[in-house]
């Protein structure tokens, strides 16, 4: 396929829309079904880089959940413990039922679950069936994978009444050394970003705490490769092999280490017994679980306990989550990684950071405040290494 014809581009007044390749190649891709649309293919090409180069980087599958060209997070396929198996809805599977791929899968989207609704999933591998049996159930736009098991793309292509986007990738093809793009009819080039993200990119340990255990190098690495295909500014929290928070797109970087922070919090009182142990309606639909449970933990929409609401969702009134209970739940964690697309600019950054049980930190440096940003680390006990490299993505 030399072009594929769009039904239109960003938005449905903007026509004339294709895909092609300016070299005059073949595509490399396949459309095994529906109709993808021009943010879908955003969406699955940037996924599908961040995924083959974390697969390649820490020699797991991973798996990737994509809205609006950043990730909503991303994992690699470390077995789910019964906690994060039962917060992210997959507390009836074992076995070969989960998969390497399939955790992967189940802690991307896990993740940071309202984000992920209708989003676009990015697999490293093939797509076995146990992955394309957890995808069946979700609210998704669409996957791009670099295969698919017969009995994993004849249940994927039900999905939607037959009309979810399904694309194969060519895992062997390379674009060009220089990428170009249009803007108000100017025509941008430059090298693309080849930069290789693994564990030996944290030797450059700036702080008086020297400490960088290996789980720790690998969550930075799932941390700063999904920084690598996120709109800046941008930073990102991990843990146990997974973005747990990611804080995209914001002109302030204090403002990305607050969301990312607090995305990283829900992550973490999702596992909370009170929160696990939620009496949910049985017929309750997955995705009113989802806004029931970020209501529960945040009272950002209504109070899901008060008289009147808690009969829509539960069998029996659940006891409320104190701010005071959050807060003593949050402050025992603690080794999370949290990377930086570039240096932080002030030390209040770390200030957040560590209110999110952060421990460990990987950034470019370059402040004229890093000094500063080193002293709030040491007061903190916090390991930061600077990688000497930023992420930038636009």
């Amino acid at each position: 396929m030399k072009e594929y014809q769009l039904k239109y581009g960003c938005n449905p007044n903007q026509g004339n829309a294709k895909l092609y390749m300016s070299s005059g190649k073949d595509l490399p891709f396949t459309i095994l079904n529906g109709n993808p649309g021009y943010i879908n293919f955003l969406d699955a090409l940037n996924g599908w880089q961040l995924v083959s180069e974390l697969a390649r980087a820490l020699d797991y599958p991973a798996a990737t959940s994509f809205k609006h060209v950043s990730p909503t997070s991303a994992a690699i396929g470390l077995p789910l413990n019964d906690s994060l198996k039962k917060a992210c809805f997959v507390s009836d599977l074992s076995g070969p039922d989960l998969s390497p791929l399939a955790c992967a899968y189940a802690r991307a989207r896990g993740a940071d679950r309202l984000s992920s609704f209708g989003d676009f999933i990015a697999l490293s591998e093939p797509c076995d069936l146990a992955t394309a049996k957890l995808i069946r159930y979700q609210v998704s736009d669409g996957i791009i994978a670099p295969g698919y098991a017969p009995e994993a793309l004849n249940l994927l292509k039900e999905k939607k009444n037959g009309k979810y986007n399904i694309i194969q990738i060519d895992s062997s093809y390379q674009p060009s050394a220089l990428e170009a793009k249009e803007v108000f009819g100017i025509t941008f080039m430059q090298e693309r970003n080849n930069l290789e993200i693994s564990l030996d990119s944290f030797s450059n340990i700036v702080t008086a705490n020297k400490k960088l255990p290996p789980e720790a190098k690998r969550d930075l690495v799932v941390a700063l490769i999904c920084l690598k295909y996120t709109q800046s500014n941008s930073v990102a929290y991990a843990y146990d092999g997974q973005a747990i928070g990611i804080g995209a797109g914001q002109q302030s970087r204090i403002h990305c280490t607050r969301l990312a922070g607090a995305k990283a919090d829900a992550w973490f009182l999702r596992q909370a017994d009170k929160v696990l142990n939620l009496p949910f309606k049985e017929d309750l639909p997955t995705p009113t679980r989802d806004n029931v449970i970020d209501a529960y933990i945040h009272k950002n929409q209504e109070d899901c306990c008060q008289e009147g609401i808690w009969q829509r969702y539960f069998i029996k009134k659940p006891e409320p989550f104190s701010e005071e209970e959050k807060e003593a739940y949050l402050k025992e964690i603690t080794g999370v990684s949290c990377g930086s697309d570039a240096f932080f600019p002030f030390p209040d950054n770390i200030v957040r950071a560590y209110q999110s049980g952060v421990s460990y930190i990987a950034q470019p440096g370059g402040s004229i405040r890093d000094q500063q940003v080193i002293e709030m680390c040491d007061k903190l006990g916090i390991t930061m290494a600077f990688t000497g490299n930023r992420l930038f993505h636009h």
